[in-house]
């Protein structure tokens, strides 16, 4: 089974179908905030964690790249991570990520992201890794800016959030 060793005690790995219960316990004890940010939150029920976690095994199939549970010392989900999708003609991929609230401020996401942008860039040998994230999301856009990312700019009302259209700002990494 794919995982990654994060060097400050936590782990990545793969999300397995037994994960669900949790995975959607952790997304309704953080709804109102992920529910800010992220398109899916607010409404996300058991039956389409479920399919989340179905859909990751095949995007591991179908070589499209792949999600991880972000899991603490206590080996409990604490976020997600992983790679949108691979395009492999365009040597490029995009990360996207979340971490529990009460799991924000220790630099774990720096480490996790961190940890799929050496193995998009060593392993699958990618020449380019994105992330996007809502210009008014400081501590999401905190990630790319740490870990050395180019802005490249915004993309104007291009997300919608519940009833509001969001900015996204646009980060990249290349591998030279």
């Amino acid at each position: 089974m794919l995982s990654f060793r994060l060097d400050n005690g936590k782990m990545l790995r793969l999300l397995e179908e037994s994960d669900a219960a949790e995975l959607n316990a952790l997304v309704d004890a953080n709804r109102d905030y992920l529910a800010r940010w992220l398109p899916w939150a607010a409404s996300e029920t058991f039956e389409d964690t479920f399919a989340f976690i179905r859909g990751t095994r095949r995007q591991l199939a179908d070589n499209d790249g792949f999600q991880t549970a972000i899991v603490d010392e206590r080996d409990r989900i604490i976020g997600v991570v992983g790679f949108h999708q691979v395009s492999w003609a365009n040597s490029s991929t995009s990360i996207g990520y979340w971490l529990a609230a009460e799991a924000q401020g220790h630099g774990t996401m720096t480490v996790a992201v961190s940890s799929l942008i050496a193995h998009a860039i060593g392993t699958w040998k990618l020449r380019r890794v994105e992330i996007r994230a809502a210009a008014e999301n400081r501590r999401s856009r905190a990630i790319p800016e740490r870990l050395g990312f180019v802005e490249e700019g915004t993309l104007r009302d291009a997300e919608r959030v519940g009833e509001r259209y969001l900015d996204l700002v646009v980060y990249s990494i290349l591998a030279r």
